[in-house]
């Protein structure tokens, strides 16, 4: 080959691999993103998981891809390294859809009507459309599209240059010379497994080899030890990804290896066996793209089939590669993980900053409950737990936002963006009402430091807002949990019921220490404790509000408070009237 050959080949290379991780990409998005939230919900029998692994590996067109995502998944808690094994599987099987797709490019121009379904002519159409979607289109689905269309032209482009390029080698001895070699088992699996490790893409590399059957020197001895190299150089970047990752990702991330391991000497024991006593004469055909994608996917769907019942052997063998470590005591504290690796993946990366902030939420629920519990019998332990917790939660809030900001580099639909703003919202108000627990704590130890008490009747009092506190912040996270709206609509009714509570506490402790029955240093302790509960309550309101908010189009949070309060509305009034009653003070009740 000549300098001209070898950078027409490399640039056929360069389109290739371009227009496919495009078509991958846009066939992604053109689904909407909802693949990869299939695959975090799954669960079932092993044959569910391959059947998923294999249609969403078609889809975006890397086995690595799916496989990367299969190990987050381990890696954050929320599937089973048994349940990702079929999952992988299905993946290493599903890569080889890619090979038939790339068959197309075997198409040459026909007589008549034939013509319309060459190679150049469903590039053409292809390239045109494309353009046409991509341009001129304001829809977001039919720009996808023309990326798919457009990615496709691409990748076929590239294939016809490749195959222009390496066709004079036929007529190279020393390129003859060379592929025999590649006949040897051995060497024709390191080959594979090198040059896929490189380019990083079994598709890619099979496509590759797809072109040079145009030669005419690929045999079918040739093809199948560098088909087999291939399924293990696939194994690369999954690994690389796995780095830092759980014990349990890693061992998934090493499954993939060790499925493609354990194939690929399976099929050399056996054929290569069997070869010896029966000297099969197919091993000399000359494979075509078509026969190249025929004997990747029938060597692929053998092995999984082979593999698929022992998926629970293949994790004991790969949890042999991950050092396991001896483990502590778990920490009652220790933040949910949040994979780096679903940044890439909107809808994955939201519904786990989403359990995030519920995690979240559980805790500042704990930790207020904590203090409140502590007005009356305080103690150092939960005094020093609440400060614990409070360190968590402002870490919650430091983790979870940075990895909102960065889930806003991809390309988000409306309810996208919206559940983002929501929870960056949420995880403010979450982190300001544990805030508030410690300011209770303090106020605990200010009271039982200085050996200040409460009269009867100010206890009493602060019995009954306490429980209207400790109600909403309840609904309020239980309306963050479940989404649920009818709940969330109440909560502005029992805020502004803990409104009216703070200001006739207030009333009320000013006529005690007008009589003497209460003292100003208790007074200024029992100021403090309203204040935060006030502001708790106030912060359960902008989370209702919130909630709301997704349920209702162009919603004004402003004007659905001043149309609650300065219009009355029968539901709201109806609400008040509730818990107006249910917290209810008694004056001058006995304790």
């Amino acid at each position: 080959m000549n300098v001209e050959s070898i950078l027409k080949l490399l640039s056929g290379i360069a389109l290739f691999l371009f227009g496919m991780s495009l078509m991958g990409d846009s066939l992604k998005l053109v689904a909407g993103n909802k693949l990869e939230m299939i695959l975090y919900k799954l669960t079932g029998r092993p044959i569910k998981g391959f059947i998923f692994g294999s249609g969403i590996t078609f889809v975006i067109q890397s086995s690595s891809a799916t496989s990367v995502m299969t190990v987050g998944f381990v890696n954050s808690g929320v599937m089973k390294v048994r349940q990702a094994i079929p999952v992988v599987l299905g993946a290493i099987f599903g890569t080889s859809i890619t090979g038939w797709v790339i068959c197309l490019s075997s198409l040459n121009g026909a007589s008549g009507i034939l013509s319309l379904f060459s190679t150049n002519t469903i590039t053409c159409v292809a390239a045109i459309v494309g353009v046409i979607l991509r341009i001129f289109s304001k829809k977001r689905f039919n720009n996808h599209l023309g990326n798919v269309l457009l990615g496709f032209a691409v990748l076929m482009f590239g294939m016809s240059t490749m195959s222009g390029a390496v066709a004079p080698l036929r007529e190279s001895p020393l390129f003859i010379n060379i592929l025999t070699t590649f006949s040897n088992p051995i060497i024709g699996i390191l080959v594979g497994l090198l040059f896929t490790s490189v380019i990083q893409s079994a598709s890619a590399a099979v496509g590759i080899l797809q072109v040079l059957t145009v030669t005419g020197t690929i045999t079918f001895e040739i093809a199948l030890p560098i088909i087999m190299g291939i399924s293990i150089g696939a194994a690369v970047p999954v690994l690389l990804t796995a780095v830092g990752a759980t014990r349990e990702g890693k061992t998934t991330a090493f499954a993939y290896l060790v499925s493609n391991v354990i194939g690929v000497i399976l099929a050399a024991v056996i054929f290569y066996g069997l070869d010896m006593v029966f000297d099969f004469g197919f091993k000399s055909a000359i494979m075509t793209t078509v026969t190249v994608a025929a004997l990747n996917s029938v060597y692929r769907f053998i092995v999984v089939m082979v593999l698929l019942p022992l998926y629970k052997q293949i994790e004991k063998i790969s949890a042999l590669f991950v050092p396991s470590k001896t483990m502590g005591v778990k920490d009652n504290f220790e933040l949910m993980p949040m994979e780096e690796r679903f940044i890439k993946h909107p809808n994955l990366a939201i519904e786990q900053s989403r359990n995030a902030v519920k995690d979240m939420a559980e805790k500042v629920k704990e930790n207020l409950f904590l203090a409140f519990s502590l007005i009356n019998n305080y103690s150092i332990e939960k005094y020093d737990r609440v400060q614990a917790i409070e360190d968590v939660v402002d870490k919650y809030e430091d983790k979870i936002g940075a990895y909102l900001i960065k889930i806003t580099s991809n390309e988000l639909d409306f309810a996208q963006t919206e559940d983002i703003g929501e929870y960056l919202r949420t995880i403010t108000d979450f982190e300001r009402m544990s805030d508030h627990a410690v300011n209770l704590a303090e106020s605990s130890r200010e009271l039982n430091d200085r050996r200040l008490t409460f009269s009867d009747q100010a206890r009493y009092e602060l019995s009954v807002i306490g429980d209207a506190v400790e109600e909403i912040v309840t609904s309020a996270i239980t309306a963050f949990t479940y989404k649920d709206l009818d709940l969330a609509t109440k909560i502005e009714a029992l805020e502004e019921v803990i409104d009216n509570l703070c200001s006739e506490i207030k009333r009320n402790h000013v006529e005690r220490l007008q009589n003497g029955t209460c003292n100003i240093a208790a007074g200024f302790v029992l100021n403090d404790i309203l204040t935060d509960y006030e502001r708790i309550a106030d912060h359960c309101s902008n989370i209702a509000i919130a909630i709301i908010s997704i349920f209702a189009e162009d919603f004004d949070p402003h004007e659905y408070i001043n149309s609650l309060k300065q219009m009355k509305l029968d539901t709201f009034t109806h609400h008040m009237d509730e818990y107006s009653m249910k917290y209810k003070l008694n004056q001058n009740h006995a304790v």
